[in-house]
């Protein structure tokens, strides 16, 4: 059974948060609240982890999976961003955006898409998420909660730790989040496209 862990969504409790991220560093799959609903995250060496999201999700090995960042600088680490889209991304974050770009030697290939040699970052705009990243210490890879068969992620942890109850480790609680996803951005050939439109607002990456 899933652990249900509540956590104030302005100043997360620190005792709670180290138990979430004790949890991560015990290679646990956890179901948390974002700014663009939930999604499910694990550390980035969880293999286990990785292919548990695959399957909870029915996606197959092409999946772009997405490094949740707590900084841009961190965000620097696994991704390179040449000077057209530095000031742009960071002007843009934290928010509800997702930038694909290409992955530095930091991305473990399994992360990476196996063709491209991309992968997916974000800086979300939530002070949970925020907590246990600063924790943690190093990203969380992460994958919106869209279950088969649904077309928006999941915003209630209740309704999550009955459905998921088995297949996830924890369900972090903050109040309610929204359904809306991110805006995706690839910008892994030197432009920025716009391939789905979300919260963040795409125009400032349209020419």
């Amino acid at each position: 059974m899933a652990r249900f862990v509540d956590l104030h969504p302005d100043n997360p409790q620190p005792r709670l948060v180290g138990q979430v991220v004790e949890a991560l560093r015990d290679d646990a799959l956890i179901a948390y609240p974002t700014d663009s609903g939930y999604a499910l995250g694990c550390q980035l060496g969880n293999r286990d982890g990785r292919d548990r999201i695959l399957r909870i999700r029915d996606l197959d090995e092409r999946h772009h999976f997405t490094l949740m960042c707590r900084d841009f600088s961190q965000l620097g680490q696994f991704v390179h961003v040449d000077n057209s889209a530095f000031r742009a991304i960071k002007a843009a974050v934290p928010g509800p955006y997702t930038f694909i770009l290409p992955a530095t030697g930091e991305v473990p290939r399994r992360l990476m898409h196996p063709k491209k040699k991309t992968v997916g970052v974000r800086i979300p705009d939530h002070a949970v998420v925020w907590a246990i990243l600063e924790e943690l210490g190093e990203p969380m890879l992460t994958s919106t909660l869209i279950l088969p068969g649904e077309d928006e992620a999941r915003t209630m942890g209740w309704e999550i730790k009955e459905d998921l109850d088995h297949s996830v480790d924890v369900v972090v609680e903050a109040g309610e989040t929204t359904a809306q996803p991110t805006t995706v951005i690839d910008w892994s050939e030197g432009q920025p496209e716009v391939l789905r439109v979300g919260a963040g607002d795409p125009a400032r990456f349209e020419s």
